[in-house]
């Protein structure tokens, strides 16, 4: 750390927070925006250049687990363009498709089936959205609902293993991925079943309409065709676990296997699909990737000015248990989440309130998984919510229209959130069971 500043950490984080939120309500995208906001300190700091921006910037690229991200989202385009995903569609409907609201419980469940591919809940939301709100407009759901239900499941891909966010920050907070993949299942599992029970009730109350049960052969079918799909989230999260290959080679592990079911077993992906899967990873990961870049360089100048130390010296001194710990955890991350990006709100917000997480005794797996629950809300909750964004796009409506139907769907998701931070054990139980090891 430096010794003395021009600036002292009052002024610092008033430029660097008044600047950032400036340019959001100019509506400057977040990842330039972080950039843009810390280019006065550079210029005012005597013992620091611009040319630290773009250093700091680039350091944080220079880390082999971030490798990860785009050979996930690889991993995902590939089974979309390959008839991966139309497999397990099938499963799906086979599985759930004589529920109450049919069609949406379909949805949900094959957003838990693609969170344990992709790791990404926008790429979800985009295909999520393609495939069923059209499809549901035609059977008479309510657009509003359609939208809400299809954003809402596409937060499962950040909770359920692997999660991109989950690799953010086991990289950046030193935590154990193979712990925060196990962590994930269970919450994740969870929250699948509230949105199910919310599908229910709406279906119930609406009037939705059901498909007729299929046959027990059709089940066995549509699981036969499906269970080399299905073995990708083995292969990744079981390969992480048992120490066979790490996050990232676990993804490129990942990327092959999704290839060569595309091109060989499957055999619907020619090069034109190759072409557009490889297009739309580099899209989705030079933004992912931007915003971890500057979000790094932002982090950085709040760690120069030691400003985490002055915003929390009072929180700290309030003494807080683990339960009082992790509801103010979550309350911070469920408001930054609504305007940041969950990637950037890691490595700054995380960063800033690992010293109280410890100083109230929450496990840093707990920890973590408090805080990727909490800013998976943020991707439905306006200003930002990128998936009701996309979804709202593909709709052709206002963000307005579906939020009502939104609110309703995260009230039991927030059941869970309270339910995590009050037992530890719904995220801690399946690391202690399989690899007690992860956890030291």
């Amino acid at each position: 750390m430096p010794g003395a500043t021009t600036l002292s950490p009052g002024e610092a984080a008033a430029i660097l927070f008044g600047v950032f939120f400036l340019l959001i309500a100019l509506r400057v995208p977040i990842a330039f925006a972080l950039g843009f906001a810390c280019l006065p300190i550079f210029l005012v700091e005597p013992r620091l250049t611009p040319m630290n921006l773009v250093q700091e910037t680039f350091n944080a690229y220079n880390s082999f687990i971030l490798l990860a991200v785009p050979f996930f989202l690889l991993t995902a385009n590939l089974m979309n363009v390959g008839g991966i995903t139309d497999r397990l569609l099938r499963l799906s409907r086979a599985m759930v498709g004589h529920f109450p609201g049919g069609l949406a419980q379909i949805n949900v469940v094959l957003s838990i089936f693609f969170a344990g591919i992709s790791g990404s809940s926008t790429a979800d939301a985009a295909s999520q959205s393609k495939i069923f709100i059209e499809a549901q407009r035609k059977e008479g759901y309510d657009d509003s609902f359609s939208v809400a239900i299809t954003a809402v499941s596409a937060v499962l891909a950040v909770i359920i293993p692997p999660s991109i966010l989950m690799i953010v920050w086991g990289g950046v907070l030193t935590v154990s991925i193979g712990a925060l993949f196990l962590a994930g299942i269970i919450p994740g599992l969870l929250i699948g079943l509230v949105q199910m029970a919310t599908v229910h009730a709406y279906a119930k109350a609406r009037g939705y309409p059901t498909y007729p049960r299929e046959s027990w052969v059709e089940l066995g079918r549509s699981l036969l065709v499906s269970i080399p799909a299905l073995m990708t989230p083995v292969i990744i999260i079981g390969g992480k676990i048992f120490g066979w290959f790490t996050a990232t080679e676990s993804a490129c592990i990942a990327v092959l296997y999704a290839g060569v079911l595309s091109l060989f077993f499957y055999r619907e992906m020619g090069l034109k699909g190759l072409h557009e899967a490889l297009a739309d990873t580099g899209k989705l990961a030079g933004v992912a990737l931007f915003c971890v870049g500057t979000a790094s360089a932002f982090g950085w100048l709040l760690a120069y000015y030691q400003i985490p130390k002055a915003l929390l010296t009072n929180v700290i001194g309030w003494e807080m248990g683990p339960i009082a710990a992790g509801l103010f955890i979550a309350f911070v991350f469920l408001v930054v989440g609504c305007f940041l990006d969950a990637i950037p709100a890691i490595i700054i917000v995380g960063t800033i309130l690992q010293p109280v997480a410890k100083a109230a005794g929450l496990d840093p797996v707990h920890f973590a998984m408090v805080g990727i629950v909490s800013l998976a809300f943020g991707l439905v909750t306006p200003p930002y919510g990128l998936c009701l964004m996309i979804a709202c796009s593909v709709a052709g409506i206002r963000i307005t229209e579906a939020l009502k139907d939104v609110m309703i769907m995260l009230m039991p998701m927030l059941g869970v959130l309270v339910l995590i931070i009050v037992w530890p054990d719904v995220v801690l139980i399946l690391p202690k069971l399989i690899s007690p090891e992860f956890l030291k």
